[in-house]
C-alpha cells in the first residue's frame, strides 16, 4: 500500500506541538487518531525530541546519520528490519535503541501507537531496500 509520507524535510522541520510543563495526554492523543499513519512531535527537551506514532503497516526504508532513535511500544506490535541485523519485534512496554546510521525499516502488525525519542530535527535519509528484502 502506497502512503503519503512526510518528507525528509517536513519530518526534521516538525516542533512539538506542546509547551514544557504541560501535561500531555497520549493515551487520548492516540485515541484522536483515525488515519493509517500520523507522527507527530509532542515534546522538545534537551536538544531532543519524543515523537508519537501511531500506524498500520510499513514505513520506508531510512536511516538518521547522526542520531540514536530509542522506539517504546505503547499498543500493537512493531517489528523493526534492519539491513545488517535481524530483525526485532517489540510489544507493549518494550522499547530498543537504533543506533545512528543503522539503516533500518519499521512494521506495524494491525494498528500500533509507539513513542520515539531522537534529536531535534533528525537528519532522515531515505534509502532503497536492501538486496534480498
Amino acid at each position: 500500500m502506497k502512503r503519503d509520507f512526510p518528507s525528509a524535510e517536513a519530518y526534521a522541520s516538525e516542533r512539538a506541538h506542546f509547551d514544557a510543563l504541560g501535561v500531555v495526554d497520549i493515551q487520548a492523543l492516540q485515541r484522536e487518531v483515525t488515519a493509517p499513519y500520523r507522527n507527530q512531535v509532542l515534546l522538545d527537551f534537551n536538544g531532543n525530541c519524543m515523537r508519537m506514532a501511531v500506524f498500520e503497516g510499513e514505513y520506508r526504508w531510512h536511516m538518521h546519520p547522526s542520531s540514536d532513535e530509542i522506539f517504546v511500544v505503547v499498543e500493537g506490535e512493531l517489528h523493526i528490519e534492519f539491513e545488517a541485523a535481524a530483525e526485532r519485534v517489540l510489544r507493549p512496554w518494550q522499547a530498543i535503541t537504533v543506533p545512528a546510521g543503522t539503516v533500518h525499516r519499521t512494521r506495524a502488525v494491525g494498528r500500533t501507537v509507539n513513542l520515539t525519542f531522537e534529536q531535534q530535527g533528525a537528519e532522515t535519509v531515505f534509502v532503497e531496500p536492501p538486496a534480498g528484502l
